[in-house]
């Protein structure tokens, strides 16, 4: 596995090495390149990323990605010198980002089990209210008009939605559409169309059609009542933000930005920001990071080594340490030794004991599971 290493700004770089130090654990053979785009290259070159940077992406099986962002940068330029220009230009279409809440972590609402909280959003990840279409106009005058237009293609709403339909089928068989075609002229009417056209393909999937700012509040009522969401790039940045929260946190989300047989290499990122309050500070939630980790491993081929890692991470939320985010006074460092330290406890086949002794020994943790 060749894997690009984007480290990114603030607490990117603590977390991506905890995920690195996760993966290399699991002795997959993966060959790394580090690569220094984001804010301080901006400061340097003037540019997020160099331009040749798509190029060398594409040399690769995945990249693994953390926050971007800085104070200095204007965000619209950080987002579209960055991690939209690499989902545009690599067409990673699809954003798929599980909300699940973890034994062992508190969650915001009462009365509330793990159980409660495990659906999965579908979200368009390459044209709709992103495309990046529009202008401004009449600047300096008093009047000035800025038109930002959505754009919803067949291609685009098609392949999302049926892609959504398989997850809904390969789980509980039931897929919310979150539309807001009472307001929209235009898009989301074609959105719910196209819904209704790719769900004649799946007569076993029911379709669930829900307005999406009810979706956002049936989300904070009843979580356990949603499963799979398809949603625009816009509503699915959004839904997915409460979803985060219900699980624990923006520390806690995972996310996969991928093009399903489009033969570039996905992309996987957690879900938070760079927070430069707290970066430096060794304080950060690694779990995001590792959680999209195991989410490359899964999309990489890598099946055991995903299991393996969700196992040692959920065993650490489970019994601790913990960051303070969700609960406890752990380092960014100590929750990776942590996990590390779990897979190294997993228990292995008798012809894999010398690894698993070697495991052992780079761990360097020992009474982390305490």
């Amino acid at each position: 596995m060749n894997v690009v290493l984007l480290p990114g700004d603030g607490v990117g770089p603590e977390v991506m090495a905890e995920a690195r130090k996760a993966l290399d654990a699991l002795e997959l053979g993966i060959a790394w390149t580090d690569v220094p785009w984001g804010s301080a290259w901006w400061a340097e070159h003037g540019t997020m990323m160099p331009a040749d940077a798509i190029d060398v992406l594409r040399g690769h099986d995945a990249i693994l990605m953390g926050a971007v962002g800085d104070p200095a940068v204007p965000d619209d330029e950080a987002l579209w010198g960055l991690i939209l220009k690499i989902r545009q230009e690599l067409d990673l279409w699809v954003n798929v980002r599980p909300a699940r809440l973890l034994e062992g972590i508190p969650g915001p609402l009462a009365g509330r089990a793990p159980h409660d909280v495990d659906m999965v959003f579908v979200r368009e990840n390459s044209e709709g209210e992103y495309a990046g279409v529009g202008g401004r106009v009449h600047r300096g005058f008093g009047h000035d008009v800025a038109i930002e237009s959505s754009v919803f293609t067949r291609r685009g709403c098609e392949r999302v939605i049926r892609y959504a339909f398989g997850m809904a089928s390969a789980r509980k068989g039931v897929l919310v559409n979150a539309t807001k075609s009472n307001a929209s002229r235009f898009g989301f009417p074609f959105w719910d169309e196209i819904v209704a056209e790719v769900g004649a393909e799946f007569p076993g999937v029911v379709v669930d059609r829900m307005l999406v700012d009810a979706l956002s509040a049936r989300l904070i009522r009843d979580p356990g009542s949603v499963d799979v969401v398809v949603a625009s790039n816009l509503f699915g940045d959004i839904l997915t933000d409460i979803a985060a929260a219900l699980q624990g946190g923006m520390g806690m989300a995972a996310s996969a930005n991928l093009s399903p047989g489009g033969g570039v290499p996905a992309l996987f990122e957690p879900v938070h920001g760079s927070a430069p309050d707290i970066a430096g500070r060794g304080i950060a939630n690694p779990v995001g990071a590792i959680w999209s980790a195991a989410l490359m491993l899964e999309q990489l081929g890598a099946g055991e080594g995903s299991r393996r890692l969700m196992d040692a991470l959920e065993t650490v939320c489970r019994r601790g340490p913990r960051t303070r985010d969700v609960g406890g006074t752990a380092t960014t460092a100590e929750v990776g030794d942590a996990v590390v330290a779990a897979l190294a406890a997993q228990p292995l086949p008798a012809e894999d004991a010398g690894a698993r002794r070697q495991l052992l020994a780079s761990a360097d943790a020992r009474g982390a599971l305490r």
